[in-house]
């Protein structure tokens, strides 16, 4: 079986989450799975182990998880971008719109040195808000998105035509919906 396939056959739908008409895809049943997490890491890594990266900005809080792995892989710093108010130092933020509704994120203003490559992850790409708004405060910063990687995809929602069109980069992703 595909790795994608097996993915997806142990993601869990929850209906209503977090408001009604929301249907989320919930990964928590794909962490139980060890031998499955170890298949996807290896398999984020075999794609951008080849690229050059200075960091790995992760998304809270879903994105900590494989992008924290990725940094460890590859040897290079994992930089969180948090909620508004998480963050204990000085912050740059970026407010956006979500599917359900608007958030803040926000970087250290020191986690990244101007002209680094970065490679931007998360667990699931929806409309492309975060992701966009995380790209942002790399940029604010004087860094580079080179890449995105995402577990899943919802498709529908364009999210990837989002980010190709503001920062000219395709996303990565495992499983589209």
């Amino acid at each position: 079986m595909l790795l994608s396939e097996k993915v997806k056959s142990v993601i869990r739908d929850v209906p209503n989450f977090p408001k009604p008409g929301i249907l989320f895809k919930d990964i928590t049943p794909v962490l139980a799975d060890t031998a499955l997490v170890h298949e996807i890491a290896q398999s984020l890594i075999e794609e951008f182990k080849p690229q050059y990266f200075d960091a790995i900005v992760g998304i809270e809080s879903r994105g900590f998880i494989f992008g924290s792995l990725l940094a460890y892989e590859l040897k290079v710093p994992f930089v969180p971008v948090r909620k508004a108010g998480k963050l204990p130092f000085h912050t740059i933020s970026e407010s956006y719109d979500l599917e359900y509704g608007q958030a803040t994120i926000e970087i250290h203003e020191d986690a990244l040195k101007p002209g680094s490559r970065v490679l931007i992850h998360d667990d699931l790409l929806a409309t492309g808000g975060t992701a966009a708004a995380a790209a942002r405060l790399v940029n604010k910063l004087g860094a580079k998105e080179v890449a995105f990687s995402f577990l899943i995809n919802l498709s529908f929602l364009k999210g990837e035509d989002i980010l190709f069109k503001e920062f000219g980069v395709k996303p990565n992703y495992l499983i589209s919906y």
